[in-house]
């Protein structure tokens, strides 16, 4: 799959790169990583990354407004998005060949050429190892690169605490940190929080539900999120805040958006990503996510994990 990705790169002069709704630092990590392993190893190509942008992640990377007529005769390589769905921007369609990369179960094995690997803590890691793959074929990684990589892979592997981390992972990052990039800045960027949203996590541990199954929940309406001045996305920081609580076995957070909730799984051994399928969305058996579009469905969200934790 790595030399069939580096061919068509290699055939294609305008290439356009996107990732997933809701981008988190592996989506702009890997997005925006490989786009500069092109950009460097290719100058005269024509390379593009696109998509909604998360004001939370402008230090990683501003994205490219494009014209339809771009993709006309481009290379589309859509990263760290498992179902179409998920794809931000519909237009990834519109080109010449598609390429998915990605490291979710390939329950949707979208385009033309599909690399996935399960085993990778991140898509960012993918792409650090197809640039190894190929840098006797040409390809160059910068300092921009290097730290938007290391930015992904930090930020899908939970600063390494995840067990989606593995030796490969390490390696990895520990030859991206010879690069000249200051890490100490980013993650002051990547993990500092707003007075309110520290506020907000306060209310968050002091008001979860915990099961005698161990397994936990918490609701964040509308009314809650105004209280403390926070939007749904700021919110999803939170998510993973009561892994280090004694007991907890698995967890789900409800957060209302303007037309729908998003469902957050979190586990510490238990399956969730299967019970997320259930709910029309998916991700890690550890990590998943889905969204429903009532409270009374987040009842039987919690039913279900109350008995999965069981």
């Amino acid at each position: 799959m790595k030399q069939s990705i580096l061919e068509a790169i290699k055939q294609f002069e305008t290439i356009i790169i996107h990732r997933h709704v809701r981008p988190d630092p592996d989506a702009y990590g890997s997005q925006g990583g490989l786009a500069e392993i092109i950009k460097t190893s290719f100058p005269d190509k024509k390379v593009y990354t696109v998509g909604k942008e998360e004001e939370s992640l402008h230090f990683l990377r501003r994205l490219d407004v494009i014209d339809d007529s771009t993709y006309k005769e481009a290379l589309v390589i859509v990263c760290d998005t498992a179902n179409q769905e998920r794809v931000c921007d519909s237009r990834y369609t519109t080109g010449k060949m598609l390429i998915k990369i990605d490291h979710h179960p390939n329950d949707d094995p979208y385009g033309d050429i599909v690399w996935v690997d399960t085993s990778a803590s991140s898509v960012s890691e993918m792409i650090y190892e197809f640039y190894l793959f190929g840098k006797d074929q040409g390809l160059k990684l910068n300092d921009e690169g290097a730290r938007l990589l290391y930015a992904g892979i930090v930020g899908d592997t939970g600063r390494f605490l995840y067990p989606s981390t593995t030796e490969k992972t390490f390696s990895y990052a520990g030859e991206l940190i010879n690069y000249n990039f200051t890490r100490p800045d980013m993650y002051n960027q990547m993990y500092e929080l707003e007075p309110n949203i520290v506020k907000l996590n306060g209310y968050v541990l002091q008001n979860f539900t915990l099961l005698p199954s161990g397994a936990a929940f918490m609701k964040l309406d509308k009314a809650v999120l105004s209280r403390f001045g926070a939007v749904p996305s700021q919110a999803s920081l939170l998510v993973g805040e009561l892994g280090s609580v004694k007991g907890i076995t698995a967890w789900v957070f409800f957060i209302e958006e303007e037309d729908q909730i998003r469902v957050r799984f979190r586990s510490k051994g238990p399956i969730i990503n299967v019970l997320a399928k259930k709910y029309n969305g998916g991700g890690h058996p550890l990590a998943a996510g889905a969204s429903i579009f009532s409270w009374d469905v987040a009842e039987e969200v919690i039913r279900d994990l109350d008995v999965l934790c069981k």
